[in-house]
Formats: C-alpha cells, structure tokens, sequence
C-alpha cells in the first residue's frame, strides 16, 4: 500500500489508517455498542496483513480498552506498525470522560498508554481535544519534555483551530492535526488545510465515512434496532429529520460507485484522499471483512469529472439541509 510522509517528520504512513474507536466496545460514553474483543483481534490482524502499517487509539475509547486490545496484537506481531494514541480525555471511579490538560496528568496518561500498549515509545501522541483552551501551552510543552525524554517520537494534535496550532508552535514543531472529515464535514477545507499545507504539518482525517452513514449500511430500520449505548442514537445527523435527506444523498453515492465496480464506503474514502493536504484517512473497522473492504480506496482516484459530480450533489445537499435545520429551531 502507497504511503505518504507525515508532514516534515519521518514518519511514513500508509494511505489508509485502522481507526479502534468502536474497538473499544459500548462501556463509556461515547462507545459504538456492544463489541466482541475476539472480533477486535481479527480486524486488527486482517488490517496488518493487508500493508496497513499504522493504528489510530487513545485512551479515553473504551477507558483503556481499545489500547489494551491493540497492544495484544501488536505484542503477537514480528513487524510492529507505527502507533498513534491521543491523550486530554481522563476518567475516575465515576467513568465520566474530563479534559485536562494539566502537566502532571498528561505525564500520568503517556505511562498508562506504555503499559497498556506494551510499547516503549509512541510513535505519533495527539492532543485529543484542545480543552481547557487555556491549558494548552502547558499540555504542548509537557509533550515537547516527553518527546526529548524519548517516551513519544513525535507529538501532534487534533480537533485544533489554525490559532490553536500557532500557538502550539511557538513552542515545539506540531507534527499533525487530525480532524474530522468527510463529504458531509468539509469545515476544515477553507482554512485549516490550507495552513496545515503552508506550515508542513501532516493531516490525519478521523470519520472520512461519517461514522458510517456514507457506507451505504446505515437504513431508518437499523436505526430504530440500534444498541442505545451506541451513541450514534443521540446524533442529529443519524436522526430525523435529517437522516432522510442524507440517506437520499448516499442513494446517489452508492449508484455512482456502483457505476464506478465501487462500493460507497471507498469512493467516501478515496474523496478524502484526493486532497493534497490530507496524508492519510483513519477508518475505522470492528469486524473481519471490514477493512478488507474499505482499504482498496488507497491508491484510488475515479477522475476530476467524479469529484465534479459529488459537489454537485454537495451543493444542493447543503442547501435543503439547512433548510431543515432553520425549520427545526
């Protein structure tokens, strides 16, 4: 699989990233349902043997679990992948998610993500959230004292606005962002990769299928049997009415990658990578077979007039969703 450097580190990514989110199963806020550690273990060997050489996790996706489930594997495997974990989002007895950007509690987060990943170093550790705004400096410069101590290579950020990073930098090189992004969450197009691309910094986009709606799998029926500790139920964007206006769009997406021998999920996929700013695309996987479906979007350009075609539809899309939006204040 082709990959791409990593902003001005040395780090080179494969297009495609495993996301572990949902891996770290239903019991935490944010969780995507119940999830099977077995099926976590084969996911994550189908995305390793497939070339995929990078992991995304943190720890706050399942409370530890998705970094305890992905340090299993990578402790069976002769070739280890590059891994990327996260850190800001802190649990205690309550299980209730906090951001803190405290030095001493970010200190506390990096040993808990080496045990649990079995590593001696994380290769990429992100910002999670930049919350406390005002506690950035001092979370970014803690990171700047770990990489030096040898506990990460490189420390990056995400969900970060353009002045968040520049003051990031104004302290230590910021190795990456990762936001979010897909047809339906272009928020970072005008501004944020522009700047990334100015400054060399490495983009790393999270939910390029939008959490699955733009696989094509998501129907009004799923949603109605959906586990309620999967937190999709709670979306606007998953319930009506918006759920109909972007399931019409996503009838269009799967006819056109159907023309194309596609499935929606790789041509969602592979309209994030068309960007130049972008080095890579998180997708999450929770079962075997998925990511074996997902990952033929690396590598993979349809031609201007399919990207032409798509904000076609984006366009008139945004336009009757506002529309709904005004009409439901």
């Amino acid at each position: 699989m082709k990959t791409r450097q990593l902003g001005k580190t040395d780090l080179h990514l494969t297009e495609i990233g495993l996301g572990t989110w949902a891996i770290g199963g239903a019991d935490w806020q944010f969780g995507w349902g119940p999830q099977d550690d077995r099926d976590s273990i084969r996911t994550i060997h189908e995305a390793l043997d497939l070339g995929i050489n990078w992991i995304d996790t943190a720890p706050a996706y399942g409370l530890g679990h998705s970094e305890e489930i992905v340090g299993r594997v990578i402790a069976e495997r002769r070739e280890k992948p590059l891994i990327a974990t996260k850190c800001s989002l802190v649990w205690g007895k309550e299980r209730t998610i906090q951001n803190v950007l405290k030095a001493g509690s970010i200190r506390r987060e990096i040993e808990a993500s080496l045990r649990r990943l079995k590593v001696d170093v994380i290769d990429l550790c992100q910002i999670h959230w930049p919350n406390p705004d005002a506690d950035i400096e001092e979370a970014w410069t803690t990171l700047a004292e770990l990489r030096e101590e040898g506990k990460i290579r490189y420390p990056a950020v995400c969900n970060f606005s353009s002045a968040q990073i520049r003051r990031a930098l104004a302290i230590h090189p910021v190795a990456s962002l990762q936001p979010p992004y897909s047809m339906l969450q272009r928020g970072i197009e005008h501004e944020i990769l522009p700047y990334c691309a100015d400054h060399g910094i490495g983009v790393v986009v999270y939910s390029p299928m939008q959490r699955g709606l733009l696989t094509g799998a998501i129907t009004p029926e799923r949603m109605a049997r959906m586990d309620a500790s999967d937190y999709r139920t709670r979306s606007p964007m998953f319930r009506e009415p918006e759920l109909s206006l972007h399931l019409e769009f996503v009838t269009k997406l799967r006819n056109l990658a159907e023309e194309l021998g596609r499935t929606p999920a790789q041509l969602a996929i592979a309209w994030t990578l068309r960007r130049g700013e972008v080095t890579a695309a998180i997708v999450g996987s929770r079962r075997p077979g998925q990511i074996s479906e997902t990952a033929p979007a690396a590598g993979w350009d349809p031609g201007a007039a399919v990207w032409h075609q798509i904000e076609e539809w984006l366009i008139v899309h945004d336009r009757v969703l506002a529309e709904v939006r005004d009409v439901a204040e």
